[in-house]
């Protein structure tokens, strides 16, 4: 029984959030997983939303090319990171695209998380990378799992 609740946890992702506490909570109770975007940090109440969820049901996503960090957002208060922008007719190297999410944003969705929730960005980072694995990689994470309890 452990082993099964510790290797089959996730029925799915609900990717870029943007519901209530109350359904974040339905979600999880359910076994899913929530995914965090740009889009699931729009205003005050998608940031509590955010922080309700259980750091052991939390993914992180870009969604790009859409759904980055605006500075409208409320969660823009919290980016310690950024990049040289460049409308696309101007790129360079080392910039990214004027008003496009980007792979590297993912940092920023990091960060806001973190910072709202209060929590060290490394210890999230790592957890987040842990549900991961769960969600995707159950047959590793089995044997990983199994390994652990019977120290094989």
């Amino acid at each position: 029984m452990k082993i099964q609740k510790e290797c089959f946890l996730s029925s799915g992702i609900n990717a870029e959030y943007g519901g209530s506490i109350e359904d974040a909570k339905k979600y999880t109770d359910l076994g899913f997983f929530i995914g965090i975007n740009g889009c699931s940090l729009k205003t005050e109440e998608n940031l509590l939303a955010m922080a309700s969820i259980p750091s052991d049901k939390l993914m992180i996503e870009t969604d790009a090319p859409w759904c980055g960090i605006k500075n409208t957002h409320a969660g823009s208060k919290y980016v310690k990171t950024k990049w040289e922008v460049k409308k696309k007719e101007r790129w360079v190297e080392k910039a990214t695209v004027k008003d496009r999410s980007e792979p590297c944003h993912i940092a920023q969705v990091l960060e806001v998380i973190a910072e709202y929730r209060q929590e060290d960005p490394i210890e999230l980072c790592n957890q987040i990378y842990e549900n991961t694995k769960r969600m995707f990689f159950k047959q590793w994470y089995q044997r990983r799992v199994r390994a652990l309890l019977y120290n094989k």
